[in-house]
């Protein structure tokens, strides 16, 4: 049986872990990500007969490599590519915790936006419409209480959906300026020549427009784990030529 890895993604203090624990109970554990002192924790929930194994990412406010939390977190959601991202966001403080939701939707395609502490929400009076949401979004956008296990079902059934098809996303990604936008038409194309359609080539090109260190480190040892010739000095060339 296949095990659909479904990574929960959100800014600290979210409830993200509280939603991990709610749905994996006492069949999970942790220990460190590879290579890091961070925690990492997974766990397992089966659903219509379906195994899913849960990855609780770091808390993070942002995935631009500023910390050893962001990059973990980020290379998760772009090299090991979960089959399904859930950012969890607080109902309570959606505009400053959409800012790295958009930012995961610049970096997959099957993505589900969880909004958690909707009854505190709701207790101050905030309305949140999903559906007005999730179409500018182009995610699913699920609304729920991982504390009082509300809406559990509706975003269990909401991932089953997604990961039959039965869910079509086309996740919301931001424009830059124009010559900004110019450079990035620019580099994706030898981006993906370089290293496959198998990685979100815009997402890329811009972080190496950002000059991402990090990131071209973890590009060269992706790249040759997979068998390739390609140098990180490749990169560097492509950004300032």
């Amino acid at each position: 049986m296949k095990v659909n890895r479904i990574a929960l993604a959100g800014n600290p203090n979210t409830g993200k872990s509280t939603l991990f624990n709610t749905l994996t109970g006492l069949k999970q554990h942790t220990g460190n990500w590879s290579g890091k002192t961070v925690s990492h924790a997974e766990g397992t929930y089966k659903y219509q007969g379906q195994e899913y194994l849960f990855i609780d990412l770091p808390g993070t406010y942002s995935l631009f490599s500023n910390s050893t939390d962001e990059e973990v977190a980020r290379d998760y959601i772009v090299f090991e590519k979960p089959d399904v991202t859930l950012v969890v966001v607080d109902g309570t403080s959606m505009e400053r915790n959409l800012n790295l939701a958009l930012q995961v939707l610049e970096m997959a395609d099957h993505v589900i936006i969880c909004i958690n502490l909707i009854d505190e929400a709701e207790k101050k009076g905030i309305v949140i419409d999903e559906e007005k949401l999730s179409s500018k979004l182009g995610v699913p956008v699920v609304k729920i209480s991982a504390r009082n296990k509300r809406g559990i079902d509706t975003l269990l059934n909401t991932i089953a959906r997604l990961l039959k098809g039965d869910i079509q996303t086309k996740p919301y990604r931001l424009t830059y300026r124009a010559e900004i936008e110019e450079q990035i038409n620019q580099l994706e194309p030898i981006v993906s020549e370089l290293i496959g359609d198998g990685y979100p080539s815009r997402w890329i090109a811009l972080r190496l427009l950002d000059g991402d260190e990090a990131l071209l480190k973890k590009l060269h040892e992706q790249i040759k784990s997979n068998g390739s010739e390609v140098k990180p000095y490749e990169f560097g060339t492509i950004i300032h030529s």
